[in-house]
């Protein structure tokens, strides 16, 4: 797993301090930003400026700041005009996360089907 020094996400964050990352949303708790790999029109990846590897990493500290990205997600929804989309957060390499920094993606733009995977 990563650790802060050589994860994607906060190099991605700390270059949106020189303007070389393009944000769709940022606050002082989360930043979003287009996934690089879309699986649907608009996927969306939700990712909390603080480094967290994964969701058993969660602090009861973090309660406040895992709730912001559920909050950002809705106003990212809400500007892009999605009615309907998907959430989904992943635990561990089986569970398909691929960066060890938790993420929120969201996925609009076209029907699911249930179950997933």
């Amino acid at each position: 797993m990563a650790n802060e020094d050589e994860c994607l996400f906060c190099s991605l964050i700390a270059c949106s301090k020189s303007g070389k990352t393009e944000f769709l949303y940022k606050d002082r708790f989360v930043a979003a930003f287009r996934d690089i790999n879309p699986k649907a029109p608009h996927h969306i990846l939700i990712v909390p400026l603080k480094h967290i590897s994964t969701v058993n990493d969660i602090t009861d500290e973090d309660a406040l700041l895992v709730g912001s990205m559920v909050n950002a997600a809705r106003k990212v929804a809400v500007g892009l005009n999605l009615k309907s989309y998907r959430l989904v957060l992943n635990c561990g390499a089986d569970a398909g996360q691929a960066v060890f920094h938790i993420h929120l993606h969201l996925l609009g733009g076209r029907s699911f089907g249930w179950p997933p995977g």
